[in-house]
């Protein structure tokens, strides 16, 4: 039987659990967000994120092997995020994986958040081919990577402040939107009446494929006084569409640049799309229409995927054990802030 790799999510306010295996595709999956418990807060509160974590995953994990028809004796090894993330958080997925590894006698292999992500479109059907351009556009992570195979990555271009993520969520802050804001920016957005205000794109022409949010933030800010009524900090709901609308056309305008620069600079003609604004339909129209002009192709995970997911880490646990990394030493760390081109070390 072919190797079946248990995946492990648990970096921020998400635990992804799943299963997959190579030949057959993933088995079966499921995910627990935390986006009630921290609306209260507007934000994550990483220590209530952790104890979330204690509480979902074991009853999960064993949800995930109930509909996939499998024992523990069936798994031939487990992947957790090591990092980058909540420290408290990703600590409980890594000592889960590795006891559970341990007392399986089965190897434990820790993945990086970001790889997981940028790898998941070729769980979809058509997949992209190596090699390719991947665009990572998350809360807190907004980076161009030349991809040539599983732990090839070449940094091309990243944020040098602010996400793209970030930037929705705090101009959906400044719009009195709740937390998630991103999603909810979004969706407001919709009927809003284009071009009625004029926002920056930060170093949409800078020359380079870096980015920048945080002066976008600052404009929003502006704007949104300016447009109070009377000096009231209220805006009426036409008027907060409208601005959503300009932040929406403005985020997804530098990103198509730089992402269209990106292709031209290293001369590929597939883009993948990952992370949770890869789920902004806006993103994901303008970017089908300005590469497929140029007679490329653009690829993204299901929407289910475009979030934090276990489907993602047990895909790339399954490629790293294919590759013979997946080690029996049940020492773990975890490493809340790391380097995506580190792991290329590994190879």
């Amino acid at each position: 039987m072919s190797l079946i790799t248990l995946g492990i999510e648990s970096s921020c306010d998400e635990t992804g659990i799943a299963l997959y295996q190579m030949g057959r595709g993933l088995l079966a999956h499921a995910l627990h967000t935390q986006v009630a418990m921290h609306n209260e807060y507007g934000g994550v509160v990483p220590e209530l994120a952790s104890r979330d974590h204690v509480r979902r995953i074991t009853p999960l994990i064993r949800q995930v092997m109930r509909e996939a028809g499998m024992s523990p004796d069936q798994i031939s090894a487990i992947a957790y995020t090591q990092g980058p993330g909540l420290g408290g958080a990703l600590l409980v997925g890594a000592s889960v994986a590795n006891a559970l590894a341990y007392a399986l006698d089965i190897p434990a292999i820790g993945i990086h958040h970001l790889e997981g992500h940028l790898l998941s479109p070729l769980l979809s059907d058509p997949a992209p081919e190596f090699p390719f351009v991947a665009l990572l556009v998350s809360g807190g992570h907004t980076q161009l990577m030349r991809v040539d195979g599983v732990g090839q990555y070449t940094l091309l271009g990243e944020t040098l402040d602010d996400a793209a993520g970030e930037a929705f969520d705090k101009s959906a802050k400044l719009l009195g939107l709740s937390y998630p804001g991103g999603p909810a920016l979004a969706r407001l957005a919709t009927s809003g009446r284009p071009n009625l205000y004029k926002l920056p794109r930060p170093m949409q022409h800078s020359g380079d494929l870096n980015f920048s949010f945080s002066g976008l933030k600052t404009a929003v800010l502006t704007q949104v006084r300016q447009s109070s009524n009377d000096g009231q900090k209220i805006l009426d709901e036409q008027t907060r569409a409208d601005i959503a609308c300009a932040v929406q056309e403005a985020i997804v305008d530098v990103l198509a640049h730089k992402a269209r620069a990106a292709l031209a600079q290293t001369g590929l003609d597939q883009l993948v799309v990952a992370g949770g604004v890869g789920a902004n339909r806006l993103l994901r129209s303008r970017l089908t229409e300005d590469i497929s002009k140029r007679g490329g192709k653009v690829f993204y995970p299901d929407l289910e995927f475009c979030t934090d997911n276990g489907a993602m880490i047990a895909f790339a646990g399954a490629l790293r054990l294919a590759q013979r990394q997946g080690k029996k030493d049940y020492g773990f760390d975890v490493k809340p802030r790391w380097d995506l081109q580190e792991i290329v070390l590994r190879n």
